[in-house]
């Protein structure tokens, strides 16, 4: 029986996790996570391939947005190097290209800008009016409560420790779902407390931004991968940085799927700081395929 990660030593590894590797110039090599389940989760290669464009460009320009094609699943047993084109680097704005690749195939491209920050007209969204996350429990409690019903073959993917912690403001029904609106809203944060590199922050959100936003979909039709035959994948994933914040503080991703058809499902998200900052806003389209 192993020890439970402390949630310290969880956020540890996940910035050691996005601490890529510079082994020539514009060319990155990403770490090897360690969940041993094979597939290699979306959300990492999204933040190690941020964190490359990041790096190929010199302060100030900060990341503003990013784009970005899954072309094939990434495989755990092998690191994910990541070749950065440099397409534009105005006075103002630069912009990146980045290709993942294993084994010599490409398994994502993504483009990113940059801008030098600047002042300018101000309007957002209001941040919806839910409980605060004080109030409410954690999903790795919420998940433990059911862990009697949980199938066996479940039940290790189910209640991993992660580095981020969630506390969901309405919890998914797992063993019995039912039709809902496709509306989602949950607190998150890395599990504990981290230094103060903005680059590194802007990354730890990119990888969580691949967490519920997909589930979103699977909500109207009563349907999730532990009770159907359910084969779910990212296709692609863009994000839009808007506004400073910190990661180790908690963030409240407003989720909706607006459509959903042809065995894909749209999605979008609205991160918010807990003072009612916009930080950021995710769309996605993913595969939702109900196997017979």
């Amino acid at each position: 029986m192993t020890d439970t990660p402390t949630p310290e030593s969880l956020a540890t590894d996940l910035c050691d996790l996005l601490d890529i590797e510079e082994i020539d110039t514009d060319l990155y090599r990403g770490k090897r996570g360690k969940d041993g389940y094979g597939r290699v989760f979306g959300g990492q290669v999204i933040a190690q391939a941020l964190q490359a464009a990041q790096r190929s460009t010199d302060a100030p320009k900060i990341a503003h947005s990013l784009h970005a094609y899954f072309m094939r699943p990434g495989n755990e047993d092998f690191p994910i190097l990541y070749r950065v084109v440099r397409d534009f680097e105005g006075k103002s704005f630069a912009t990146r290209r980045v290709i993942a690749m294993q084994k010599g195939q490409p398994i994502l491209n993504m483009a990113c800008s940059l801008q030098i920050p600047e002042q300018g007209l101000h309007h957002q969204d209001t941040m919806p009016d839910v409980p605060g996350p004080d109030d409410l429990k954690t999903d790795t409690a919420l998940r433990a409560e059911m862990v009697d019903r949980i199938p066996e073959r479940f039940r290790r993917n189910f209640l991993k420790a992660r580095p981020i912690e969630i506390r969901p403001v309405s919890p998914r029904a797992w063993l019995n779902p039912v039709k809902t609106e496709p509306r989602q809203q949950t607190w998150f944060r890395i599990a504990a407390p981290i230094g103060d590199d903005p680059a590194l922050h802007r990354a730890i959100l990119a990888y969580a931004s691949d967490m519920a936003l997909l589930g979103t979909g699977t909500l109207p039709h009563g349907v999730n991968w532990m009770t159907h035959n359910l084969q779910t994948a990212s296709l692609d994933h863009s994000i839009w940085l808007h506004e400073d914040f910190r990661a180790d503080e908690w963030l409240l991703y407003a989720c909706d799927s607006p459509w959903a058809g042809h065995a894909r499902s749209f999605n979008r998200g609205q991160i918010y700081a807990q003072d009612g900052r916009l930080v950021a806003s995710v769309a996605q389209e993913g595969l939702m395929r109900l196997r017979e």
